[in-house]
């Protein structure tokens, strides 16, 4: 591929993470799109928690200018988490973090059964903040299921934070190739809204 690089380091390795339900996988397949249509070798690996409900989700995605990379991303070795949950994020760090790994991470908790039931605790969000940025170079932290209430549907939190991450700079992630990707993927009706969440996502980055 002649001109200038598309990614800071090849291949580039991002994790998007969440639970059951928050529409985790829907983004990194969205992502993965964005990226196949500048003709970038994107290879998405997924893990699923207990249940598909509730429990750890997890898409690898492993991106080049040269070729595909295996769908699993090397311990230690993640450049980017995109993390639709918190106690999620930390669970990245610990198996996929180093020291120069940014974060993006909703601030909204989903608490499991046993936190709910009393048999667990869940640690306070500003304890949970301290932890995420002592153990990466940056983070940025966002209320995207709040904004995705407003909009009428709290799932809308993982095209926010799909924004969100365009919006980093990381990756090559455009508006425009989004659009495109939601014209082949989703009705005219859902266009508007899913580009009002992509939006919403870039501001709280942007400022």
């Amino acid at each position: 591929m002649s001109g200038p690089a598309l990614l800071a380091s090849d291949p580039y390795n991002l994790i998007i993470t969440g639970v059951g339900g928050q529409g985790n996988v829907l983004a990194s397949r969205m992502v993965g799109e964005m990226l196949s249509q500048l003709g970038l070798h994107v290879t998405i690996g997924e893990t699923f928690g207990a249940s598909q409900r509730g429990g750890s989700v997890m898409s690898h995605l492993r991106i080049s200018e040269e070729s595909a990379f295996s769908p699993q991303i090397p311990r230690g070795r993640a450049h980017m988490v995109a993390a639709l949950e918190p106690m999620e994020a930390l669970r990245v760090l610990k198996d996929y973090g180093n020291p120069e790994i940014r974060v993006i991470c909703n601030t909204r908790p989903i608490h499991p059964i046993g936190v709910i039931s009393g048999e667990q605790s869940y640690s306070p969000l500003e304890k949970l903040k301290e932890w995420i940025r002592s153990l990466s170079r940056e983070a940025w932290f966002i209320d995207a299921t709040e904004a995705a209430i407003r909009l009428g549907n709290p799932v809308l939190g993982n095209i926010i934070s799909v924004g969100a991450l365009a919006a980093t700079d990381a990756l090559p992630l455009t508006r425009k190739v989004f659009e495109t990707v939601l014209n082949r993927r989703m009705s005219t009706d859902k266009v508007d809204l899913n580009l009002t969440a992509f939006d919403m996502g870039e501001a709280m980055i942007r400022g």
